[in-house]
C-alpha cells in the first residue's frame, strides 16, 4: 500500500499472505465501508469508489484500464456496476493471478496482465478510461506513468488518480516518492487537459482511523494482519504530513 517497500517480490508475498487472512479483508471492508465481496488492496473507501464511478462514467462495452490493479477489486466492482470491459495491469504476478481467479468467481469478463505503471504493454488509444487507485507513488519516473496513461487513452478519455501528496513539499520526514508528487503540475506537463486536483480530508480521516485501530487487533500468527500493523506504525509517523487527493484529467481530442 503506502509503506516503505516497492519491489514486486515484496508485493507477491503480501498478496500471498492476504489470501489466508479473512480477518484482514473483513477489517478493511468494515473500516472502509466497502461492498461485502470486494477484495481491496488500497485505502479507497466506499464513498470514494462511488465518486470514481460517477467521474469515469464508463458505458457498457467501453474499456476501463485499472492500472496497478492489485487483486482487481475496485475495477471488478466498477465493471459489475456499469457493464464496461475491464483490463487490469499490475507488476505483481501473484496479484494478477488472484484478480483473474476473482473475475472468474464473480463471472465478470475481464483481462488481467503483468505490466508496469510506465509500461502497460497495451496498444495506443485502446482505453476509454484509466484509473490509478493509491499506487501512483510507486511510479518511477512519475511523469512517464502519466505519459503512458495518455498514450493508451483514446482522445477525450478520462483519467482518475487517487493518492497522497505532501502537505509541505519541504517535509524531509516524508518518503521521497510522496514528496515528488505534484499532480496539478505533472498532469498538464504530461499533456493532459481539464486537470482538477481535489483535497479529500474526509478520506484522510477514515484512513487515519483505519491505521490507528488496526493496532488494536490481535494479529496472532496472521501474517497479513502483522504486515498491516507494521505498515500502520510506519505510516502513522508521518500521516499528518500527507494530503489525500483525487485528480481527474482528460486526454485532448
Amino acid at each position: 500500500m503506502v509503506g516503505g517497500v516497492t519491489d514486486a517480490a515484496h508485493f507477491d508475498r503480501w498478496y500471498a499472505d492476504r489470501v489466508s487472512s479473512p480477518a484482514a479483508d473483513g477489517y478493511t471492508r468494515r473500516m472502509l465501508a466497502l461492498p461485502p465481496d470486494l477484495e481491496s488492496t488500497s485505502l479507497l473507501n466506499g464513498a470514494g469508489l462511488d465518486e470514481i464511478v460517477e467521474l469515469l462514467a464508463p458505458r457498457p462495452g467501453q474499456v476501463l484500464l485499472d492500472l496497478a490493479c492489485g487483486r482487481g477489486g475496485y475495477g471488478l466492482e466498477i465493471a459489475r456496476r456499469t457493464g464496461c470491459a475491464l483490463v487490469g495491469v499490475d507488476f505483481s504476478a501473484v496479484a494478477i493471478s488472484q484478480a483473474t481467479r476473482r473475475a472468474e468467481e464473480l463471472v465478470i469478463p475481464a483481462e488481467f496482465g503483468v505490466g508496469e505503471l510506465t509500461a502497460t504493454g497495451l496498444a495506443t488509444a485502446s482505453a476509454d478510461a484509466v484509473m490509478i487507485v493509491d499506487a501512483y507513488q510507486f511510479a518511477e519516473p512519475k511523469r512517464d506513468a502519466l505519459r503512458e496513461c495518455l498514450r493508451v487513452l483514446r482522445p477525450g478519455g478520462r483519467l482518475v488518480i487517487t493518492c497522497w501528496e505532501p502537505a509541505d513539499r519541504a517535509d524531509a520526514g516524508l518518503p521521497d516518492r510522496l514528496r515528488q508528487i505534484d499532480l496539478a503540475g505533472q498532469l498538464p506537463e504530461a499533456g493532459f487537459a481539464d486537470v482538477v486536483v481535489t483535497g479529500k480530508p474526509q478520506w484522510w480521516a477514515v484512513e487515519h482511523r483505519y491505521w490507528r485501530e488496526s493496532l488494536t487487533l490481535d494479529a496472532g500468527d496472521d501474517l497479513a494482519l502483522q504486515s498491516m500493523q507494521d505498515e500502520a506504525r510506519h505510516v502513522l509517523k508521518t500521516f499528518g504530513g500527507r494530503r489525500r487527493v483525487l485528480a481527474t484529467a482528460t486526454a485532448p481530442r
